[in-house]
């Protein structure tokens, strides 16, 4: 579609560019599944032992997501990229020739620092260089790559264990598998020489002049969203001693908004999926399609998402997602105190992930990228990327002792995390509903006035 006035190839481009980080993001979190079989017996690990391996990258989400939000503030977003994009090559690299378990664990503790601080620095740089029409779409691909990271790591885990029998795979495979991920490291390493700042951060650095080079091959004539001027009086506005007490308000209500995503159990199904459909009888090979059929299902969704989000909004998406998950959740809990058929529960489960994909999967990210103020916009994004990433650990962690609880099979048969996640649905459906304004066809500044001026003062409906 042509808008009159949006450079679209560019803008395209450069986000595109961006995206790449999600694509790794997804990528190297999702290598692991197709591993960590053969790590174990190549390493000869324990139980425990196993289970840091699969989740040590976690650690380096934490501190990367940390560490990023203050280093994209000091040093701009398209560096903390290039850092992402170095640390994703080092872990590639680093995992496939370990020599010895704890040198595999340090590397991908590396390869962790670079999802944290992609998860946040990508959408963060997608955000502040998209035109205001254009924004929820264009961060929306970025969870797009993300997905489509996950499925393609997928099919290269599945060739590279053709390729070989046991013995090579045990050996030689599951290098591969982790080495396959330095060629789209490098091409993202590359691809940032030739992509730019965002303007919004030249401004914050006084850097004005380079500023309005920039946001012109983005968007140009009367309707360009990008004014300096206007973005400095935010800036002054912002300095009032007011807002110094709204910035605790906006970054607490970030902090839900990042951990509703997660708790709302979403990775549950993608980390467990073959052993949720294991538990209502489908066999091993039945339960690996399944979980196939829930990837192609996020990756379909989240294009509709993308197709939606600028059209219809934040809020409205997040918040009937949210409901159709809890319903969706509820059924698979009935499911599973019944023990009905794994066919039902199929349907319920794609269900949930199809609500998740076109709303809290994509939209959260949004309106993460959107509702904090300039100066502190990156810290904040880091914030709240350390909380979600929090969360996700709890629930993955708590998951199993949930699920396997004797006293909780006996009362719920399996089905008591799913009826848990469920509520935090459609609390989640009320808080977005009474807390959070609609910021769709909003520039980055009128959304920030809105929080320093109140709502009466700058309507966000």
């Amino acid at each position: 579609m042509n808008i009159p006035g949006i450079h679209k190839r560019f803008v395209i481009l450069v986000s595109s560019v961006a995206a790449l980080g999600g694509l790794l993001f997804g990528y190297d979190t999702a290598v692991i599944s197709g591993a960590i079989g053969f790590l174990q017996k190549h390493f000869e690990l324990s139980a425990a032992a196993t289970g840091w391996a699969a989740s040590c990258a976690l650690a380096g989400c934490v501190i990367g997501a940390a560490c990023a939000g203050f280093f994209s503030d000091r040093i701009g977003r398209r560096r903390v990229l290039l850092l992402s994009a170095l640390m994703f090559l080092l872990s590639a690299v680093g995992t496939a020739i370990a020599p010895r378990f704890f040198i595999f664990v340090i590397f991908r503790i590396i390869g962790g620092l670079g999802i944290g601080a992609a998860s946040m620095a990508s959408p963060l740089y997608i955000a502040e260089i998209s035109p205001a029409r254009w924004r929820g779409r264009l961060v929306t691909l970025n969870q797009l790559a993300i997905v489509g990271g996950i499925l393609l790591i997928y099919l290269v885990n599945f060739r590279i264990v053709q390729y070989g029998g046991e013995l090579w795979n045990e050996t030689m495979g599951w290098r591969w598998m982790f080495a396959s991920g330095a060629l789209p490291s490098i091409i993202l390493l590359v691809m940032l020489f030739f992509v730019p700042e965002t303007p919004r951060f030249l401004v914050l650095k006084g850097r004005d002049d380079e500023a309005l080079r920039i946001a012109a091959r983005i968007e140009s004539g009367e309707s360009s969203g990008f004014n300096i001027e206007e973005i400095r009086a935010v800036q002054r506005e912002g300095g009032m001693s007011r807002f110094q007490g709204l910035a605790l308000r906006i970054v607490v209500l970030g902090i839900i908004l990042a951990c509703l995503q997660q708790i709302t159990g979403i990775n549950v199904f993608l980390y467990y999926a073959p052993e949720i459909f294991k538990h209502v009888g489908s066999g091993t090979n039945a339960a690996l399609m399944q979980t196939v059929l829930v990837g192609a299902m996020n990756l379909f969704f989240t294009v509709v998402a993308m197709l939606s989000v600028d059209r219809l909004g934040r809020k409205p998406l997040w918040i009937i997602g949210a409901l159709g998950m809890g319903v969706c959740l509820v059924a698979m809990g009935i499911a599973a105190m019944r023990s009905d058929s794994g066919q039902w529960l199929l349907i319920f489960v794609l269900g949930y992930i199809a609500c998740f994909a076109c709303s809290l999967g994509p939209v959260t990210w949004v309106m993460l990228s959107e509702m904090f103020p300039a100066r502190l916009r990156g810290r904040f994004m880091a914030i709240s990327a350390v909380a979600l990433w929090t969360a996700n650990f709890v629930v993955s962690q708590s998951f199993p002792m949930l699920d396997q609880n004797t006293l909780l099979i006996k009362k719920f048969h399996h089905g008591f995390p799913f009826f848990l996640y469920a509520f935090w649905c459609f609390l989640g459906a009320w808080f977005v509903g009474r807390h959070l304004p609609e910021t769709k066809n909003r520039s980055l500044e009128e959304i920030e006035r809105w929080w320093i001026k109140g709502s009466k003062a700058v309507d966000l409906r």
